[in-house]
């Protein structure tokens, strides 16, 4: 096992509660974020400039704003209910929830440029996302004793 590989899983083991926490109230408050920008983009964004989506495929932020609600949102939220009910797929789901949402941001800087303080913001939350989401131990490989963390326990 690498020495990166076993730090990991002994941090995570050494403070569990604490590290599913912290990665439970990011993608939460990611997912808040998402599904408020999302909206806002689906009501027609009144202060964001429309000059921004010129050379896009886009006409007006309906559907960026759909796509941020659904997809981006919809992960962080599925990842957080995850990562709170401890459930088998929550480091897989935080991890492709940073993923996505790395994804999203790559994409709209493409597109639009640099615009907003919240870029950078949402990009060091989401690479605290995949940190914290590194740390959770790995679901059991066949051949092992099933893992009973889907089991809620407080």
């Amino acid at each position: 096992m690498s020495q990166l590989a076993f730090r990991s899983q002994t941090m995570a083991r050494g403070h569990p509660v604490a590290f599913r926490s912290v990665l439970g109230g990011l993608l939460a408050f990611g997912a808040l974020n998402a599904f408020a920008g999302g909206y806002y983009g689906m009501a027609g964004a009144e202060d964001v400039p429309k000059e921004w989506l010129e050379g896009s495929p886009f006409d007006d932020y309906f559907i960026p704003g759909l796509v941020l609600f659904v997809v981006v949102g919809g992960s962080f939220l599925a990842a957080a209910i995850a990562v709170f009910a401890k459930l088998r797929i929550a480091r897989n789901a935080a991890l492709a929830a940073g993923a996505i949402v790395l994804g999203w941001l790559a994409v709209e800087t493409a597109i639009i440029g640099y615009v907003s303080w919240m870029q950078p913001a949402t990009t060091i939350g989401a690479l605290l996302v995949l940190f914290f989401a590194w740390l959770l131990p790995r679901t059991p490989t066949s051949g092992r004793s099933p893992d009973r963390s889907f089991i809620w326990t407080p």
